[in-house]
C-alpha cells in the first residue's frame, strides 16, 4: 500500500464535476437552516417544559401535542425541513463523504446564535470543546476524502446495514424504556446521532436507487427503516432540547452523525479497504477527539452549569 499523499486530496477536489461542486454550497445553506431551526425548536420545547413541567424522563404525549401549538417550535420545524431538503439535494449532487460532514458548520453558527440569545458568554473550555468537535470531524473526513472510495452498494451490504440498524433501533428502544429515568441530554444526543448516521447512509442509498429506477422490495424496506430511524431520532432530539442547550444537541448530531455514516462506509461497505494502516489509526484518533469534544461540551457548557 502506498503512503498518504496530499496531492490525492487536491485531485479529488479538482476532479469534482460542476454538479458535484454545487453540492458543497447547498450543504452549507442546509447547515444554516439546521442551526436556526435548532434554536427555534429549543425555544419551543423550553416554553412547553415551563408550561407543563420538566421532560427529564422524555417528552410525554401531552407535551408533544403542546409543541404543535408553539409558533417558535413550528418555525424551527419548518427551518429543519428546509435543512433536510437542502441536505438531500446535496447528497443527490455530491458523494456523502464530501457533503455530510459540512453540517459541522451548524455547530459554530448555533453556538454563536445561542450565546447571543441566552446572553451567556462562551468560556474558553466551551470554545475549546467546540474546536475539538469541528477539528476532529474535519480531519477525520479529510483523511476519508482521499483514502476512501465511493463504491456501489450491493444488496448483501445493504442488508447488513439494515440488520445493524434494526439492532440499534431495538437496543435504543429497550434502553430508553428501562433507563429513561437515568437518561441525560448527552445520552439522547448520542443515540440520535447514531440513528441519523444510518439515516444519512440510507438516504444516499435511496437517492441512488431512485436515480437508477431500482424500485425493488429492498428499496421500500430502506424507506421504512429510514422513516423509523428518523422518527425515533427526532423524539430523542426534542427531549434533548428539554435538558440541554441547542449547540450541545447540534454538536452531537453534526459530529456523531457523519462519524457513524463514514464508519458504515469504511467497515460495512469497504470504502477504505485500500487505506494504509496510518489512515486507519488516524480515523480512530480523530474520531475519538471529536467525540471527546462532544462530552467536554456537555460538561463545560455554561448553560449546563446552572
Amino acid at each position: 500500500m502506498q503512503p498518504l499523499d496530499l496531492t490525492d486530496l487536491t485531485d479529488q477536489v479538482l476532479n469534482l464535476t460542476p454538479t458535484q461542486g454545487l453540492g458543497i454550497p447547498v450543504a452549507l445553506v442546509g447547515a444554516v437552516f439546521l442551526a436556526l431551526g435548532a434554536q427555534f425548536q429549543h425555544r419551543g420545547v423550553g416554553k412547553v417544559e415551563a408550561q407543563l413541567g420538566g421532560a427529564s424522563k422524555g417528552l410525554s404525549r401531552r407535551q408533544l401535542v403542546a409543541l404543535l401549538t408553539r409558533p417558535s417550535w413550528l418555525i424551527g420545524t419548518l427551518l429543519l425541513l428546509l435543512a433536510i431538503v437542502f441536505q438531500l439535494t446535496s447528497l443527490y449532487l455530491a458523494p456523502l463523504i464530501v457533503v455530510q460532514p459540512l453540517g459541522a458548520v451548524a455547530l459554530v453558527i448555533t453556538a454563536l446564535v445561542n450565546a447571543r440569545v441566552s446572553g451567556m458568554k462562551l468560556d474558553r473550555a466551551t470554545m475549546r470543546s467546540i474546536a475539538l468537535c469541528v477539528g476532529g470531524v474535519a480531519v477525520f473526513v479529510t483523511i476519508a476524502a482521499f483514502t476512501a472510495r465511493e463504491t456501489e452498494i450491493t444488496d448483501s451490504q445493504l442488508i447488513t446495514v439494515l440488520v445493524v440498524l434494526g439492532v440499534v433501533l431495538v437496543a435504543a428502544a429497550v434502553a430508553y424504556a428501562v433507563l429513561r429515568s437515568k437518561f441525560k441530554a448527552i445520552m439522547y444526543i448520542v443515540v440520535a446521532g447514531i440513528l441519523y448516521g444510518f439515516v444519512a447512509t440510507l438516504a444516499k442509498v435511496i437517492i441512488n436507487r431512485v436515480r437508477l429506477e431500482n424500485f425493488d422490495v429492498l428499496t421500500f424496506i430502506c424507506v421504512i427503516a429510514l422513516l423509523a430511524a428518523t422518527a425515533l431520532g427526532a423524539y430523542f432530539v426534542q427531549t434533548a432540547y428539554a435538558s440541554g442547550p441547542p449547540d450541545l444537541v447540534i454538536a452531537g448530531l453534526t459530529v456523531i452523525d457523519p462519524l457513524v455514516a463514514v464508519s458504515i462506509g469504511i467497515v460495512v461497505l469497504g470504502e477504505a479497504s485500500g487505506a494504509p494502516p496510518l489512515a486507519i489509526a488516524a480515523f480512530v484518533v480523530t474520531g475519538a477527539v471529536a467525540i471527546y469534544g462532544v462530552f467536554q461540551l456537555a460538561k463545560h457548557h455554561p448553560q449546563n452549569q446552572r
